[in-house]
């Protein structure tokens, strides 16, 4: 039961898995962000335009 304690403590495949998992999660936000700001953006290129027609 030790030896399985000490073996599960040094395993740090879990570790990798998470920092994995969280640097998705931030190049899902910064998209997101991303495709936010380009939406009002051309909303407001389209609303422009609509105007001047």
């Amino acid at each position: 039961m030790k030896n399985f304690f000490a073996r599960f403590i040094k395993d740090e495949a879990g570790a990798t898995a998470i920092e994995y998992g969280l640097i998705a999660a931030l190049i899902g936000v910064v998209i997101i962000l991303g495709v936010k700001k380009l939406g009002t953006t051309l909303s407001a290129t389209f609303d422009k335009v609509a105007g001047n027609l």
